[in-house]
């Protein structure tokens, strides 16, 4: 393997990623300001967003403010966001980037990802709830249609690339054998306990990167659970305690983040983790110092549980389990 350094990229289809990025997931505007100017000072040229995440305004404010200073030209940045989840239908797919490309003050994306397989009803902003809480899903997705649609983004200019995300290989491949463009990518849940091989194998014969994300189990924060309870049957995964993560970073004089981290990079995915503490920011980006040995390699490679490692799949009584898109195998009641 090629030795990985901070500039290494994942060629997928008209695509080139930096192998690393700053995820913004759960960040607010206010937060991507302090966490996004950081990650550029320090390195980083890949950022990742979406509609849902309700931060690209202050993504596009630090991109504007770095643009205009002639420290950074655009085509140095790769940005990623993704199709507003209640805009995921062919008629309003186009309204969604637009929003986003507005906001982030771009006149292009690098990377437009659908966030998911299935779609819910529309809403011009926000999700649109039920009186019990429960997110209204568009029992009607077309992830076919709607990727025709994706596909007009770039012949006009508005996306470079794009991509998939929370597909499984099945849903892979049915857009792989209808597209005109193929996805360059696939942003998927997966960390040491959870790795994906096939997918990820698949993913490569045809030229899909994949980019990880849930890299060192978010599940464990406590602003995770404070915006999205953690269902009874999901049992919360501790990656960063385990013992051969730990015993691998202490020979390395390294976090346990930083392995994990540098053990994706070598599993050949690009990598996004999400901090908005600068400290945390710059160790994430460290990890181009060292590397696993085979048999480091071989023990991380083993932590794999499979479908049991799984933290992001919904409750089983969850509105997105009804969707014939549904990507996850379904829990047993």
């Amino acid at each position: 393997m090629a030795p990985l350094s901070s500039t290494s990229v994942l060629v997928g289809t008209n695509m080139e990623m930096p192998i690393i990025g700053i995820g913004t997931w759960q960040a607010t505007d206010d937060e991507v300001l302090v966490a996004v100017d950081a990650a550029l000072e320090i390195g980083y040229r890949h950022i990742d967003t979406a509609a849902v995440y309700e931060n690209e305004f202050g993504i596009g404010k630090v991109l504007k403010k770095w643009f205009d200073s002639g420290k950074l030209k655009r085509e140095e940045v790769f940005v990623t966001t993704k199709c507003n989840l209640s805009h995921f239908r062919p008629e309003h797919i186009e309204k969604s980037l637009n929003e986003s490309l507005t906001k982030l003050q771009l006149d292009y994306v690098d990377l437009f990802l659908a966030h998911s397989p299935v779609g819910v009803q529309y809403k011009d902003e926000g999700l649109p709830m039920a009186p019990n809480g429960d997110v209204l899903v568009d029992l009607n997705t077309d992830i076919i249609a709607n990727w025709k649609t994706m596909e007009m983004m770039v012949d006009k200019g508005k996306a470079k690339a794009i991509g998939l995300s929370n597909f499984n290989q099945s849903q892979v491949k049915r857009i792989l054998d209808a597209a005109r463009i193929k996805p360059a990518n696939n942003q998927v849940e997966l960390y040491v306990y959870l790795q994906q091989p096939e997918l990820v194998e698949f993913c490569k014969e045809n030229g899909v990167t994949i980019v990880a994300y849930d890299l060192i189990s978010s599940t464990k924060t406590k602003s995770f659970q404070t915006k999205r309870p953690v269902p009874d049957e999901i049992v919360i995964q501790y990656p960063m305690e385990d013992d051969t993560v730990v015993s691998i970073a202490q020979k390395h004089n390294k976090t346990p983040a930083q392995v994990i981290l540098r053990f994706l990079i070598q599993y050949g995915v690009a990598v996004i983790p999400k901090s908005t503490n600068p400290k945390r920011v710059q160790e994430n980006f460290n990890i181009f110092d060292f590397e696993l040995s085979k048999d480091e390699y071989d023990q991380l490679k083993a932590l794999d549980k499979g479908e049991a490692g799984r933290q992001f799949v919904s409750r089983r009584n969850s509105p997105y389990a009804k969707h014939a898109e549904y990507p996850y195998p379904k829990m047993s009641s």
